[in-house]
C-alpha cells in the first residue's frame, strides 16, 4: 500500500469507526512514552503538515531557543486504542520528529533508527528483531514497603487459581488486537514475573511494538489493580528482569545469518556481525542498560551474562546462538542477552545494528566459542583467555561510552551528549544516597 493509500485508510478508518480523540505518540531520550491529543477534524492536517509543538518542555529535545519542532504521524503505525469507553473510541499513531524546516529532528530516537534501517537497506539487508520481554506483577504499591508479587509460582507455573495467567492472556488479546503478534508467553522464575515474546518483525516496527507493548502491560494490570513495572531488578535475592533480543539480517526473503556448509550454520555475514556486536558490547552497555538498577541484575548467579563471549546455547554468555528446529534457515539467528526492558528500544536496537554493521564492514574475526559455564571460571582465568566483563556500573559504561566513535556517530551528537549529562546526574544521586543497606551494616558497628 503507497503512503497516500495508507493515509486515506486512516482517514476512512477514523470517521468509519468513530474515533473520537486521536493520540500522537513519540518518545523522550531515555524512551518515555510521550502524547499530543487531537480531534479527529485535525488528523488530516497533521498527516499532511505535522503538528508543532514546544520541543524544550521535552527532556532531551530543544534548548529553549530553539524550543518548536514538528510531530509528524505515521501512518502506517495507525490502530485503535482497545482500552477506554467503547462509545467514544480512541485511535494511536506513532510520530515522527522533524525540525520546522522539514530536516529530521536530531532529539528523535525514532528518526536514529530510522537512519540506521536506511542505511541497511542500502545495503540490501533488513533487520529483524524479536524480544524476550520480562516484568513484575505486584499487588498494590504501599509507600516504603517492599512490593510484593501476586503469586509465589516458578518457571512455566500454572495453578487452578491463576492470576498471573488471566493477566498474560488479556495483556495478548490487547497486543494482537493492536496488530502486534505474540509468539510466546508464560510464568518466568521468580515469584510474580512473567515473561512475553513478541514475534520477530523489523526493528522500527519492533521499537514502536515495545513502547506500545510496555503501555498495553502496565494498562492491563492497572484496570485488575495490579502493578506492572519493567525495573530490572525490582527485588534482591531473586533474578531481574532481561529483555534477551533475537536478531538477524535478511537479504530479500534469504536469511543473510545462514549458511548450510558451516558446522554451525552460521554464514560469514553473521559471524562478522557477532564480532561486532562483541568488540563493542562494553560500549553500547549504557544504553541497552540505562539505569543505575539495570547493574544490580547483571551480576552472576541470576542467569544474567556478565562475560563478553558466545556460544551455542549456553546462557551464561553475552551472545547465544540457538540452534535451530529441524536446521530450519530462516530461524538461524543471535540472542543478546544483557540489555533489559527499561531501556529506549529505538537507540538499543539502533546501537546494536550499528556494532553488527561496523563488524561486517570492518572484516571483523570471531573470537572462539566460550562453550562452558563462565560463572564457574575465575576472572583470572577469564582474562587469561580474552573474555572481557561488561561495565559493572552505571558510571564504568557511562565513561566506556564516552570513549566510543561507535556510538557518538550512531546516536549523533545532541542525543550522545545529552544523553550522557542525564546519566550522570543519575548517577550522582545514586552516589550521594544513603542506603538502609548501609545503615544497617555501618551504623551500630562503626
Amino acid at each position: 500500500m503507497s503512503s497516500e493509500q495508507q493515509r486515506e485508510y486512516v482517514l476512512r478508518s477514523v470517521e468509519e469507526r468513530g474515533v473520537r480523540l486521536v493520540r500522537l505518540w513519540f518518545t523522550d531520550v531515555l524512551g518515555n512514552l510521550k502524547s499530543l491529543a487531537i480531534s479527529p477534524a485535525e488528523l488530516d492536517n497533521a498527516l499532511n503538515d505535522g503538528m508543532t509543538f514546544d520541543g524544550s518542555s521535552i527532556d532531551g529535545f530543544s534548548r529553549v531557543q530553539e524550543a518548536d519542532v514538528l510531530a509528524i504521524p505515521d501512518p502506517d503505525t495507525f490502530e485503535v486504542l482497545p482500552w477506554g469507553d467503547p462509545k467514544v473510541p480512541e485511535a494511536r499513531i506513532f510520530c515522527d520528529i522533524y525540525n520546522l524546516d522539514g530536516t529530521p529532528f536530531a532529539g528523535d530516537p525514532r528518526q536514529v533508527l530510522r537512519r540506521h534501517m536506511k542505511t541497511a537497506n542500502e545495503a540490501g539487508l533488513t533487520f529483524y528483531v524479536a524480544p524476550d520481554i520480562e516484568f513484575f506483577y505486584f499487588k498494590p504499591l504501599t509507600p516504603g514497603a517492599l512490593p510484593v508479587p501476586i503469586d509465589n509460582g516458578g518457571f512455566f507455573d500454572l495453578t487452578t487459581n491463576d492470576i498471573t495467567g488471566e493477566l498474560r492472556k488479556k495483556t495478548i488479546r490487547t497486543l494482537e488486537a493492536m496488530g502486534i503478534p505474540v509468539e510466546y508467553s508464560f510464568h518466568e522464575d521468580a515469584p510474580g514475573q512473567q515473561e512475553i515474546d513478541l514475534r520477530h518483525t523489523d526493528a522500527l516496527t519492533m521499537a514502536d511494538s515495545m513502547m506500545t507493548f510496555r503501555h498495553a502491560v502496565r494498562e492491563v494490570a492497572a484496570r485488575n489493580d495490579v502493578h506492572a513495572t519493567f525495573m530490572p531488578k525490582p527485588l534482591e535475592g531473586i533474578q531481574g528482569s532481561g529483555m534477551h533480543v533475537h536478531l538477524s539480517l535478511f537479504q530479500n526473503d534469504e536469511n543473510a545469518f545462514y549458511d548450510g556448509d558451516d558446522p554451525y550454520n552460521l554464514s560469514p555475514t553473521a559471524k562478522a556481525f557477532m564480532a561486532g556486536l562483541l568488540r563493542h558490547a562494553s560500549e553500547i552497555t549504557a544504553v541497552t542498560n540505562q539505569t543505575v538498577n539495570s547493574y544490580k541484575r547483571l551480576v552472576p548467579g541470576f542467569e544474567a551474562p556478565v562475560h563478553v563471549s558466545w556460544a551455542r546455547n549456553n546462557r551464561s554468555g553475552l551472545i547465544r546462538v540457538p540452534i535451530a528446529k529441524k536446521g530450519n534457515p530462516t530461524a538461524t539467528r543471535l540472542e543478546y542477552r544483557s540489555p533489559d526492558p527499561a531501556c529506549n528500544p529505538y537507540l538499543a536496537f539502533s546501537l546494536l545494528l550499528a556494532a553488527g554493521m561496523k563488524g561486517i564492514k570492518e572484516g571483523y574475526e570471531l573470537p572462539d566459542e566460550a562453550d562452558a559455564n563462565l560463572f564457574e571460571i575465575s576472572d583470572d582465568v577469564l582474562a587469561g583467555l580474552g573474555i572481557e566483563q561488561l561495565p559493572e556500573s552505571l558510571a564504568a559504561a557511562l565513561e566506556t561510552m564516552e570513549s566510543s566513535t561507535l556510538v557518538r556517530e550512531a546516536l549523533g551528537e545532541h542525543i550522545f551528549e545529552w544523553f550522557l549529562r542525564n546519566k550522570r546526574q543519575e548517577w550522582r544521586a545514586y552516589k550521594t544516597h544513603v542506603s538502609a543497606f548501609e545503615r544497617d551494616r555501618y551504623l551500630t558497628a562503626l
